[in-house]
């Protein structure tokens, strides 16, 4: 099987303007992860291998990096950010294969925000057993709490198209997300927005962020630095959880 070039496929999986989606590509996508996962889809494109597969694998991936979080020691601090990677890498590579086969589908859809919620869970579920050392306790409970906030965040948006679903209505646009019948409010979200304090809890960055705390409880041989990140992650669930929905209930999503 010869298959495309790379070249052809990046013109159909990675079409103008698709990296430059407000909502849509996650930083480290757009920064260095495109570049490389084009060539795996490529790869890919010779192979049997389906989209939804390589969705399946993406969650596998995701869900591995919270089981090794949680164990001790800087390495398996470093195998998690190593599968979150892959879970990234994957989740740009089945988009793209989806797209060049034209087997994009709700299935697949619905498939890739199920491994972002597990991943999520998994990680921050992970990283508060990491903090707990041994047995179970305070920081368990906590990094369980965060990995419900990172859930129901992500359930009040996925909820929006649910309810304007059952009224009979299109799914929301993304200016509908930024138009607020408040302009306080408005502003109030732009502020937050610029702070960027809501990514702590997702998996890349999350994922960075417990390799830097494994280094300082390295050096300083306890465990202090993780179970602040841990404490860290909760407030900004739950802050997040009900910001969030405010945000939705004040914009016209619902309009």
């Amino acid at each position: 099987m010869s298959g495309p070039s790379v070249a052809e496929l990046r013109a159909v999986a990675q079409p103008e303007g698709h990296l430059e989606r407000r909502n849509g590509e996650h930083w480290a996508g757009a920064l260095y992860m495109r570049r490389v996962s084009i060539y795996v889809t490529w790869a890919m494109t010779k192979t049997r291998v389906t989209p939804n597969q390589l969705t399946w694998l993406m969650t596998l991936a995701g869900i591995a990096a919270g089981f090794v979080l949680a164990l001790p020691g800087l390495w398996a601090v470093l195998g998690a950010v190593l599968l979150i990677q892959v879970y990234l890498l994957l989740d740009c590579s089945d988009g793209e294969l989806a797209r060049w086969t034209g087997k994009t589908s709700l299935a697949g859809v619905y498939l890739d925000r199920v491994g972002a919620y597990f991943t999520e869970a998994a990680l921050l579920a992970g990283l508060g057993w990491r903090a707990s050392a041994v047995l179970p306790d305070w920081y368990t409970v906590m990094g369980f709490a965060a990995a419900l906030g990172a859930i129901l965040i992500k359930a009040e948006t996925d909820l929006v198209d649910v309810a304007r679903a059952k009224g009979g209505r299109l799914a929301a646009t993304e200016e509908s997300a930024v138009q607020f019948r408040s302009g306080l409010l408005g502003l109030g979200r732009r502020i937050l927005g610029a702070t960027r304090f809501h990514r702590i809890v997702q998996p890349i960055e999350l994922s960075l962020l417990a390799l830097v705390t494994a280094v300082i409880d390295l050096i300083t041989g306890d465990l202090v630095a993780t179970r602040v990140l841990v404490v860290a992650c909760l407030v900004a669930a739950g802050l997040q959880m009900v910001l969030h929905l405010v945000s939705i209930l004040a914009s016209r999503r619902l309009a």
